[in-house]
């Protein structure tokens, strides 16, 4: 059963493509850009503030330097992966259960797949808690929780950096939209989650997935199968990254605190 055509499917949306009201789409389409209202500081008083953690690396946060610009990019590639999914009968072919399940847990690495694919690269800038001297001077303090969670945009900069060091490892190895196409696949058909009641089924798919990369790999890179071993070991790393950070980076200035996993869904199974 060659698992070859459905996976090679790219570029174009299919005729019941996602419809032009959703939000996804709203963002594409919209003519009006949204500034930047974050302000960023550089202050050495949080000891001052209890409630707010210290500002070590692994509290260090970023927002993305251009947001306008790459959230657009960032819905695009979002599309592009419904559009992958919709591409695949087999897919649809599985208990509605499992289609949900599916979904909700490799969205977010399918996602980064489509990020390398599109080449979408960005710049970052770090965030702190903004008018602290302003506060400190009027003798204010952080005690409400929801005034606090305001005040912390962003995402994980040890987290982003490592999204970063993964893009630029699928580039470094000149990934080409075949073996993206198949990498997804692998990604898409996982039998290692709970609950699939169609565990079985969803294996061969994977396993077809796997055999027709490696035998792409073969032909392609004359029989240097070190390459599909590469590409299998940082699949292996997908599962490293949170979906806060995707959602965090590139879709909380435009959609806020929406969840990403139903929008998806939404999207996905719009008429």
């Amino acid at each position: 059963m060659a698992f070859q055509g459905p996976f090679e499917k790219s570029g174009k949306y299919c005729s019941n493509s996602p419809s032009p009201t959703s939000i996804l789409y709203g963002i594409l389409n919209s003519e009006e850009q949204r500034r930047n209202q974050w302000t960023h500081h550089d202050f050495s008083l949080l000891p001052l503030f209890p409630s707010v953690r210290c500002p070590c690396r692994e509290n260090r946060r970023v927002v993305l330097k251009t947001p306008d610009l790459i959230c657009v990019r960032a819905s695009e590639v979002l599309l592009k992966t419904v559009t992958f999914i919709r591409n695949l009968p087999t897919f649809f072919q599985l208990p509605p259960e499992d289609q949900i399940l599916l979904t909700e847990q490799c969205w977010a690495p399918l996602f980064i797949l489509g990020l390398a694919q599109e080449q979408i690269d960005f710049e970052l800038e770090e965030t702190s808690v903004p008018s602290l001297l302003k506060m400190i001077l009027l003798n204010q303090t952080l005690t409400d929780n929801q005034q606090l969670q305001n005040y912390l945009f962003g995402a994980s900069l040890m987290e982003v950096q490592k999204l970063k060091n993964f893009l630029r490892k699928l580039w470094d190895s000149d990934v080409c939209a075949k073996e993206y196409a198949y990498l997804k696949g692998i990604v898409l058909f996982n039998p290692g989650f709970q609950d699939l009641k169609c565990r079985t089924f969803i294996q061969i798919l994977q396993q077809e997935a796997q055999q027709t990369l490696m035998e792409f790999i073969s032909m392609i890179h004359c029989r240097n199968l070190r390459r599909y071993t590469w590409l299998m070991e940082l699949l292996g790393l997908l599962r490293s990254f949170h979906t806060n950070t995707i959602g965090d980076l590139f879709f909380k200035p435009f959609l806020g605190d929406l969840n990403l996993s139903s929008l998806f869904q939404e999207t996905l199974y719009s008429k």
